[in-house]
């Protein structure tokens, strides 16, 4: 038998009469009896109970923080530590940094001719605001150099 589940979920799909949840931390999706009123890419920090009889979809049963994620490609160059950070990163990996403060940086090295489909690709993918919310920051700003192959996800408060 399932039982309430407090976390932090990101909305993944959302109709006028139900909603699509995924936990941020575990993965896990839940399917929503009704729209308690969210929207896709929303994020909530709440509890969810399975719906009696059947406990086949879930209910909203508290919602102690709902925010929404911002994901966009940044004008501005690269910094210097992003920068330093790919200098002798081989194409392909991926370097994760702490921010000061709250947030984190990822610097991703590419083939120089694939850098707008790799920026393209962060800003769509679902994992970048499940990682955001998990982070507990509102925007994620996207930088890239196509000359040098890098790609900087920048997650931000």
């Amino acid at each position: 038998m399932n039982s309430e589940t407090e976390s932090t979920f990101l909305i993944t799909h959302a109709e006028p009469d139900t909603a699509v949840l995924t936990d941020v931390h575990s993965g896990q999706v839940h399917t929503l009896s009704d729209n308690p009123g969210v929207e896709e890419d929303d994020v909530l920090a709440g509890t969810i109970a399975p719906e009696p009889p059947l406990e086949l979809t879930w209910q909203l049963t508290s919602v102690d923080e709902r925010r929404s994620i911002t994901v966009e490609r940044g004008e501005e160059p690269l910094t210097t530590q992003e920068r330093e950070l790919a200098a002798d990163q081989p194409v392909g990996e991926i370097t994760r940094q702490e921010r000061a403060g709250t947030g984190e940086i990822h610097v991703l090295t590419v083939d120089p001719d694939e850098t707008d489909g790799a920026v393209d690709s962060v800003i769509d993918d679902e994992a970048t605001r499940s990682r955001a919310a998990r982070l507990g920051v509102e925007r994620v700003e996207v930088r890239s150099d196509a000359n040098a192959g890098v790609v900087s996800v920048r997650y931000l408060p």
